[in-house]
């Protein structure tokens, strides 16, 4: 579990950046969540013709709503797998409004040292002025409003700060310089 650097944060954070250049200079595996996730998933009996019904009669509220108990599930499982590696959990991954899914992802993450929040900023709002400059151009433009409040609530809301061990402000820095302060700050 000590080799193993968990990264969480919002989306546009950094968390694929810094996973992915923290990884070869460690010499570890790179295991992205997000990539991974849907086998997870099913585990537990997820549903794409639920997830299209809830879709379609509630918009991505309803859907992001119905995935949580399989995002808190995929963190323990993904936990589970793999050791010896940074893996990026992704940014819905971390945040729960139901206080068991959250409680439920605290104990698979209790054992990590090194859950690292990536984030712009000790500032909530310029954190949240710096990552609407990193929506990704393949947002659709009838989504970004979407994707901007979502991620703001990513932002606000204090699940990862509850999930962290430590907490790393990327903005202004390379990410040799974000992996450097990574680094001297794993336990």
């Amino acid at each position: 579990m000590a080799q193993t650097i968990i990264l969480i944060g919002p989306m546009g954070a950094g968390k694929t950046t810094v996973g992915e250049r923290l990884a070869e200079r460690l010499n570890l595996k790179r295991v992205e969540l997000d990539e991974i996730r849907w086998g997870y998933y099913e585990e537990i009996g997820y549903s794409n013709e639920v997830a299209k019904a809830k879709h379609e009669a509630g918009g991505m509220a309803a859907i992001i709503a119905y995935w949580k108990p399989f995002e808190a599930h995929s963190v323990a499982r993904v936990v589970e797998d793999y050791h010896d590696c940074v893996i990026d959990l992704g940014g819905g991954h971390t945040v729960y409004e139901d206080e068991a899914l959250l409680e439920q992802v605290k104990r698979a993450l209790e054992p990590y040292p090194n859950v690292v929040l990536l984030l712009p900023s000790a500032d909530v709002d310029e954190t949240i002025r710096v990552l609407e400059g990193r929506i990704p151009a393949e947002v659709p433009a009838e989504n970004r409003d979407w994707y901007r409040q979502l991620n703001e609530h990513f932002i606000r809301h204090r699940s990862n700060g509850e999930l962290a061990k430590i907490t790393i402000y990327t903005e202004g820095k390379t990410v040799d310089e974000t992996c450097d302060e990574i680094m001297g700050k794993l336990k």
